[in-house]
């Protein structure tokens, strides 16, 4: 439908049926669309100040979130008193304002201004749409932000070109959200126990929460198979238990076809999916049923619509739907077998085709993060920033221990090196190993400092190629000259090579470059008998030259500035 049909779908799903107003030019596509609709009441008022304020009694007396329309900046600014008012009343409203046509905002034509920015310190929140199609999915978080505890009035600026265009925009459900009841957790449990392929989205959540077991317990009584979110930033469910199926990877389209292949999703924990690079269309296929659970409000029904919403916290949830579970899915044991025999399969596999690429300096990626791996001492703690190598250590690590892996999906790149020797520091008795491209390493060199002064026992493996091989990665998926040329600007580190040995002897730290998978093992597995720091610089191949030696440059594992350019 339209923007402008899908905005009066929205409202009169979220219990709307009036509008208070005062109309300007901007709001003409609303007013135009209103007379066509019967069942939404427009309540004038000659000044935004009685507008808001009509809406803030409306919504105390009946006690349900208002929706209330304003005119572009000076109409806005006539307003703030009123969402002051609602906000330190707490009162549930959202507000739609009018922005100018963006066609000509350049131009700072009249009556535009930033609405945001005026309305930002008088409300809860507020936000403008930029696209037709984020509409929908705009309100649907604006009326449950409103209504979140501390409820309060939330601002949403609507360009007036945005509401008259033609495109399609889809609708999103609405999602019910409560605390976990127990008639909300019973209907959560009937709803999973009717899936016959059932799929759990293992979210970072669960492993802040110490809700792993619960987890545990809560997809083998159901016998379904588990994913960990996008680039998971712990370990949210043990790598070596039979239903774990590893990580899904941050792409829309990616998400979206593993999810076609099951009947109902539980997702626990899980800030939506925070896709990296754009592909069209949505995580979630069409109507499957999802149970959304989540210590965060703010997260069920956020990015898509959920069949059941809970939150609270996360452990007491999980156990209270594990014990509605209990005996209620006979075929849970054929399941997990089933499961077990699928995932050690593909486990097989990709050791064996880790270890046919293991061979001389320097070394394949794949068969270097297979050392990495094979060689971690049992409690050790892996701290990762390698970006395209770290996915590739992703595939291959069999850790169930909570805590033993430790990321960041922040972006901001140097924080691998500081992060592992905070580690050592909060947790003394476990071996630290931190995986890091060199490009990363370099945003945070300073870091060896601290680890040479506190003397912190931590293996930093650099997995050393000379390039920002993330980027050109991506050049050459999306095709472009980069990708038939050959020719990287501003991508690559060598020359000069980058001698890790140097950087450690610069601060003191001893050092070792290995030439050799099995030597790769062997000094990872020797990290749990460190009395310092040490750096282990791996050279590793990669983008097309497989025969480029250390000084060459060439591999997986470096990273820019930011997520940007660094992922």
């Amino acid at each position: 439908m339209r923007p402008i049909e899908a905005m009066l779908e929205i409202l009169r799903d979220e219990g709307v049926t009036r509008i208070f107003g005062n109309p300007g030019t901007t709001e003409l596509p609303l007013m135009d669309a209103l007379a066509g609709a019967d069942d939404l009441e427009y309540v004038l008022g000659l000044q935004e100040g009685s507008v808001v304020a009509m809406a803030d009694g409306y919504a105390r007396a009946s006690r349900r979130t208002s929706f209330a329309s304003l005119h572009v900046a000076a109409g806005v600014a006539n307003g703030l008193i009123g969402m002051l008012n609602a906000t330190r009343s707490r009162t549930p409203m959202v507000i739609a304002a009018g922005q100018q046509d963006r066609r000509h905002l350049l131009q700072d034509p009249m009556l535009s201004g930033d609405l945001v920015g005026l309305a930002s310190a008088a409300t809860k929140h507020a936000v403008e749409v930029q696209h037709a199609r984020d509409l929908p999915v705009v309100l649907r978080r604006a009326f449950a932000l409103a209504a979140r505890p501390p409820a309060g009035p939330v601002l949403v600026s609507i360009p007036m070109d945005l509401l008259e265009e033609d495109g399609e925009v889809a609708v999103p459900a609405r999602s019910p959200v409560s605390g976990p009841g127990a008639a909300m957790t019973e209907e959560a449990a009937e709803l999973l126990i009717a899936a016959e392929r059932p799929v759990v989205i293992a979210g970072d959540g669960v492993g802040r929460a110490g809700a792993v077991a619960e987890l545990v317990a809560v997809a083998e009584r159901l016998g379904a198979t588990v994913y960990h979110q996008p680039m998971n930033d712990g370990i949210d469910f043990p790598g070596t238990h039979p239903l774990y199926a590893g990580m899904v990877p941050p792409r829309n389209e990616v998400i979206r076809e593993t999810l076609a292949r099951y009947d109902a999703a539980l997702i626990v924990g899980c800030r939506a999916f925070m896709p990296h690079h754009y592909s069209p269309g949505p995580a979630v296929p069409d109507g499957l049923p999802i149970v959304q659970i989540d210590d965060d409000p703010a997260e069920p029904g956020r990015n898509f619509p959920v069949r059941v919403g809970l939150t609270g916290d996360l452990a007491e949830t999980l156990w209270s739907l594990a014990d509605r579970l209990r005996g209620r899915v006979p075929d849970a044991r054929v399941r997990i077998e089933r499961a077990a025999a699928e995932h050690a399969r593909e486990r097989e596999r990709l050791d064996a085709t880790a270890r046919a690429a293991y061979g001389g300096s320097p070394l394949d990626p794949l068969a270097a993060a297979h050392a990495v791996a094979s060689g971690l001492p049992a409690d050790a703690v892996v701290v990762e920033e390698a970006i395209t190598a770290g996915l590739k250590l992703r595939s291959v690590l069999r850790q169930d221990l909570p805590g033993s892996y430790v990321h960041t999906v922040g972006g901001g790149l140097g924080w691998g090196i500081g992060a592992a020797v905070g580690t050592h520091l909060g947790d003394p008795d476990r071996p630290v190993v931190a995986v890091l491209g060199d490009g990363c390493a370099m945003f945070g060199l300073q870091g060896l400092w601290s680890a040479a002064r506190y003397r912190t026992p931590v293996a930093f493996v650099v997995m050393n190629n000379g390039e920002y091989r993330t980027l050109k990665d991506t050049l050459d998926a999306g095709g472009g000259t980069s990708a038939a040329t050959g020719r990287y600007v501003g991508m690559d580190l060598a020359p000069p090579h980058l001698d890790w040995r140097h950087a450690a002897r610069f601060f003191g730290i001893d050092s070792l470059r290995v030439e050799t998978a099995d030597a790769l093992r062997d000094a990872v597995a020797a990290g749990k008998d460190l009395d310092g720091p040490l750096v282990i610089e791996v050279p590793i191949t990669g983008h097309g030259t497989p025969e480029a030696g250390p000084r060459g440059g060439r591999g997986g594992g470096s990273g820019g500035g930011a997520a940007g350019n660094g992922g």
